[in-house]
Order: C-alpha cells, then sequence, then structure tokens
C-alpha cells in the first residue's frame, strides 16, 4: 500500500469519527440569538436586535418547543414528532 492510499485512508476515517463526534453533540442556542431553519442545508444563527419591541413581536406567536421533541430530515424536509431515540437509536413514542 502507497503512502498516499494509507493516509486518505486516515483521512477518511478521521472524517467518519469527526462527523460521527459532530452529530452526537448538544445544540448550543445562545440568549440573544436566533436560529432559521430555511430549507433543506440552509441553517443560520444571528443575534437578534434588542429592543423589547422587537422581542416582543417575535413572541407574539412563538411556541415552546416540547421536551422529548424530535427533529429529524425526510426528503429535503425538516419534520418535528414527539418522542425520543434511546442511545442506539431507536425512536420511541412517550
Amino acid at each position: 500500500m502507497t503512502k498516499l492510499s494509507k493516509t486518505l485512508i486516515a483521512t477518511a476515517a478521521f472524517a467518519v469519527i469527526a462527523t460521527s463526534a459532530f452529530s452526537e453533540a448538544a445544540w448550543d442556542f445562545k440568549a440573544g440569538m436566533a436560529y432559521v431553519y430555511g430549507g433543506p442545508g440552509k441553517m443560520s444563527a444571528m443575534a437578534t436586535a434588542s429592543p423589547e419591541r422587537n422581542h416582543e413581536a417575535m413572541m407574539k406567536n412563538a411556541k415552546k418547543v416540547p421536551e422529548n421533541t424530535v427533529f429529524f430530515m425526510d426528503n429535503g424536509a425538516l419534520y418535528y414528532t414527539p418522542g425520543r431515540l434511546d442511545p442506539t437509536g431507536n425512536f420511541y413514542v412517550n
């Protein structure tokens, strides 16, 4: 096996490990920030304007996400459902 082949295999293995570790990381939402889903592959985060009027406008139609809500992608669309996932990824309804 050539040195280039070994390097490519090591790089691919690292990418798989890094992707797996990233997917297990908890979301880190912060106060004063807004997180927007704009469609498949389009997530953005930005600081919200500070006036109280802006906060009131956002809260007017806001709904609290219930505990044990699972978010997932299917055919390029974002979905959510009540339930939970066990450590192996199996879904259970509450």
